[in-house]
């Protein structure tokens, strides 16, 4: 895969998550959005897909918007903690615990800073669908990582999480790739069925 493909596929990534944000209707933003990574997956040379399940690939499985899973969070103080993650690629990369945010009918998420280079806010999830088959990746999903551009938004203190915005790391489709994945303070019980499910079928 070449650099500069790379650099594309985050910079469309980034143009995606500002028209979201920008839209004034949350479900056509999600159609956006949904639409726009579907493309990516389909066609950009970066994308995570292999070879043989790109030539079946119909769209990713997202379910409809449901505005009951958008949140405003505030972001509280917690003990600090260092995490490391063992990428291959790019050797180990910190992360460090900035807070948590209590996110109501969920629970608590752990929101983490990449302690490196650019910084950038990262929040996984990981729920009960994910160990039911054809739920959700069973390493978690992604809420935030603004450092690639998956952002919707916030204050100084605060976090926009919309868990229908929630999506499957590169690892989910390429072993090749190492993701950081949701850890305890990432993992709830509840079942969250909306954002990208595990798979490429509807």
């Amino acid at each position: 895969m070449q650099a500069l493909e790379i650099v594309d596929w985050r910079r469309r990534v980034f143009a995606l998550y500002a028209e979201v944000r920008e839209h004034p209707d949350l479900s056509a933003a999600h159609d956006l959005w949904r639409r726009g990574r579907d493309e990516l997956f389909a066609q950009h040379p970066a994308s995570p897909l292999l070879d043989d399940d790109r030539d079946a690939f119909t769209g990713l499985r997202v379910p409809p918007y449901d505005p009951e899973w958008r949140f405003t969070c505030r972001i509280e103080p917690t003990d600090p903690h260092r995490m490391e993650v063992e990428t291959g690629t790019d050797g180990i990369v910190p992360f460090e615990r900035i807070g948590r945010v209590d996110v109501p009918g969920v629970g608590g998420l752990d929101v983490w800073r990449l302690a490196t280079y650019g910084g950038g806010v990262f929040v996984p999830v990981k729920d009960a669908l994910s160990r039911v088959p054809g739920g959700t990746y069973g390493g978690g999903r992604y809420l935030l990582d603004t450092i690639k551009g998956a952002d919707l938004g916030g204050s100084p203190d605060s976090l926009v999480l919309d868990f229908n915005f929630a999506y499957n790391p590169s690892c989910a489709y390429d072993p090749m790739w190492a993701c950081p994945l949701a850890q305890v303070g990432n993992t709830v019980d509840v079942e969250i069925p909306v954002g990208e499910r595990y798979g490429s079928a509807r």
